[in-house]
């Protein structure tokens, strides 16, 4: 029977990070399909690389710094990894959206190593691994985050807003007071991204209960996964009644970000609730994307994929949450949770990113910006029978 489980929760634990690596291309299609056709090679060059330099940062390093070694009777210690690693690029995805159409390749990179050797391993150490930080007063161990609203999501939103401060906004994005409005260059493309993103998603909280080789466990991944999708769909339905109360148009780049807000913000606690209470945590998450987008625009905080009001936002709501609705889940210790996170992840992205900007600097050229990224960084253009966009 012992030989069984192990079996059955390596094969769940490599199907699960299927479903996440699956996220990679998802990632890269819904950014692709919501910058400028002139900056599209650019996203997905920056992907990629993610991809591959998070993964053997994490390898290297990470890992061992996450959760102390690579003991692990329940699985394959190399299934365990794979799950573990397939998470890291996500954190640095989640920046990478929000910085495009302006940031040079090399020096994202290089806080990508940063990132997955370092700050998102640090998280990881204190809320899910060895937790150096156990019986002191910032001891966040108590937390409950099945998935990462905090350790994964709002670790990568703090960096990204971080890199925003440092980086600016895009090249003309404001002018004269005024916000001048850059439409999405591929909606196709943006709805592919974002399904599958929500299909990984399954991977991701599913996966993250760790094990399916009993009747009980079995039942959890199975509420989890139903739980998910529940977030999801609430986050859509509302970002759809919602922009059409205001506006009278159905905004489908809106609602598919209500989605992602309702899936981001069911991530911490998907495996705790009932079948209803994610209706709740999905609507309040779609209706909290539609209302933070235009927020953040007024404070000329340039992100042209939502990632802040995604990620950031319903990071920090869907950890709260768990606190709200779930019994036996102190409220103080969801606080505590996000609030140790935020000021180390925002404070340490801000002090790696402005020493690797003082060396090789972050923004692109005001003429770089204006042929496209895709020029001067890749020497690939997506569409070049295309006529370059302003």
């Amino acid at each position: 029977m012992q030989d069984f489980s192990y079996i059955v929760d390596t094969l769940f634990a490599l199907f699960s990070m299927t479903l996440i690596i699956f996220m990679v291309p998802g990632f890269a299609m819904l950014e692709a399909g919501l910058v400028r056709t002139k900056n599209v090679s650019a996203v997905l060059t920056v992907n990629t690389m993610i991809y591959a330099i998070a993964s053997m940062a994490f390898l290297l390093a990470g890992y061992t710094l996450a959760f102390g070694g690579w003991e692990n009777s329940a699985m394959s210690i190399y299934a365990a990894f794979l799950f573990q690693m397939a998470f890291v690029g996500k954190t640095v995805n989640i920046m990478s959206g929000g910085v495009s159409e302006r940031t040079r390749i090399i020096p994202l990179m290089i806080f990508t190593v940063l990132m997955s050797a370092v700050i998102y391993p640090l998280v990881v150490n204190w809320t899910w691994g060895a937790n150096m930080l156990a019986g002191s007063f910032l001891d966040i161990s108590g937390m409950h985050d099945l998935a990462g609203s905090t350790v994964i999501h709002s670790t990568g939103a703090w960096a990204l807003l971080a890199a925003i401060l440092i980086i600016g906004p895009r090249k003309g994005r404001y002018q004269d007071g005024k916000i001048r409005v850059i439409p999405a260059s591929n909606i196709p493309l943006v709805v592919l991204g974002a399904m599958v993103l929500w299909i990984g998603w399954f991977g991701f909280n599913g996966g993250s209960v760790g094990s399916i080789a009993t009747k009980e466990n079995a039942d959890t991944v199975a509420l989890t996964i139903m739980n998910t999708n529940t977030a999801g769909l609430a986050g859509a339905i509302i970002a759809a009644v919602i922009m059409y109360i205001r506006y009278r148009k159905f905004d489908i780049t809106m609602i598919l970000n209500g989605a992602l807000g309702g899936l981001v913000a069911i991530t911490a606690g998907a495996d705790l609730f009932d079948i209803y209470t994610p209706i709740w945590i999905g609507l309040i998450g779609g209706a909290l994307v539609v209302f933070a987008v235009p927020l953040f625009d007024r404070l000329r905080i340039d992100d042209p994929v939502g990632a802040l009001s995604v990620h950031l936002v319903n990071g920090i709501w869907g950890t709260l949450a768990v606190g709200i609705f779930a019994q036996d889940v102190s409220l103080a210790a969801q606080l505590k949770g996000v609030a140790v996170v935020g000021v180390f992840a925002f404070g340490a992205s801000y002090v790696f990113m402005y020493v690797i900007n003082k060396t090789v600097r972050f923004r692109a050229e005001d003429d770089e910006q204006t042929e496209g990224i895709d020029v001067s960084e890749c020497g690939v253009e997506a569409y070049p029978e295309f006529k370059r966009a302003f």
